[in-house]
């Protein structure tokens, strides 16, 4: 039998299928009560879960938040600004005072591959991986997948093309096991600077060419170019990088005609995609949003409470 309970979520590497499906299964029922008249459920209550992020977040905080209200949990949002690690606290001690308080899961984000690693050894309350720099970001593959099998029902022996910053995102190497696991045929695409060679290691086709990659595409994962790191030297400029390898309709029609585009937010419209692209009718990136809570709460049930289904009636 499958259960995830008392289990913390550091990344996809590793997981099983058998898991990966679990939370997905579950995530549709989760969304089913988030499209209902009533969101509440109580299925956490008497819970608490502690959001920390010590790097900003819109998304993954707002849904986390919304995820474990909507089920019922006490929900405490921590952020660095205004704390104690301002004075001086360490990383460690501010786990160890809100393990103190009493909290059951703790969702972080650090701009530190490894954190999360190193908080599941520190605390005993559940840590659910929100980002650990460039390392993974689970739950948002997990809401990837979960779109990417809402529109097309299935994920094995999907063509998936992931473009953009490989090397310095968690989302593609979340994504790319993910995505592994569950079947899909994985394309990567970028600048050679932003592609290690290593990377092949994971089993993925790597391209350079951005028209050759999407090619009969089923799906297309466009990555964030992080404006911060455009001065480093990874490509000479926004606007060619966006010549090169930004999605534009021309370049779509390249893959299948029912081609699915994501994007896991915030966007550079103009430079690794374009508005009539993210707002186009091969999108589904507002509609990832509304997963991304479906499939959190998900992930917070299952952890916390376990069981290898979930009773939605009230």
């Amino acid at each position: 039998m499958v259960s995830l309970q008392g289990k913390s979520l550091l990344g996809l590497q590793g997981v099983p299928k058998e898991e990966i499906e679990l939370i997905l299964r579950v995530a549709r029922k989760m969304k089913e009560v988030i499209n209902s008249g009533d969101k509440k459920l109580s299925l956490l209550k008497g819970k608490s879960v502690c959001n920390i992020f010590w790097e900003p977040s819109t998304r993954t905080r707002g849904s986390f938040e919304m995820a474990a209200k909507y089920l019922g949990a006490d929900v405490i949002n921590f952020s660095p600004r205004g704390s104690s690690i301002q004075k001086g606290e360490s990383f460690r001690d501010t786990l160890l005072t809100v393990m103190a308080m009493g909290v059951d899961a703790i969702v972080m984000r650090h701009k530190q591959e490894g954190s999360s690693l190193l908080a599941h050894q520190c605390v005993s309350p559940l840590i659910i991986n929100a980002g650990d720099g460039a390392h993974e970001h689970p739950t948002q593959a997990l809401l990837d997948l979960f779109t990417i099998q809402d529109v097309k029902g299935h994920i094995d022996g999907l063509k998936v093309v992931i473009v953009g910053d490989i090397d310095h995102g968690r989302v593609a190497r979340s994504n790319i096991y993910g995505l592994k696991t569950m079947g899909a045929d994985v394309h990567i695409v970028g600048p050679r600077t932003l592609l290690q060679p290593e990377i092949e290691a994971m089993g993925v086709t790597v391209h350079y060419d951005l028209d050759e990659a999407i090619k009969d595409a089923d799906v297309i994962n466009v990555l964030r170019i992080q404006r911060e790191r455009q001065g480093i030297g990874f490509f000479p400029s926004a606007g060619e990088y966006n010549s090169l390898f930004g999605l534009n309709a021309k370049r779509l029609q390249k893959a299948k005609d029912d081609v699915l585009v994501l994007h896991p937010g915030p966007m550079n419209r103009g430079i690794e995609i374009d508005t009539d692209v993210c707002y186009g009718d091969h999108s589904s990136i507002q509609e990832q949003v509304k997963n991304g809570v479906s499939v959190r709460m998900a992930v917070l049930y299952l952890t916390i409470i376990g069981g290898v289904d979930v009773d939605t009636t009230r």
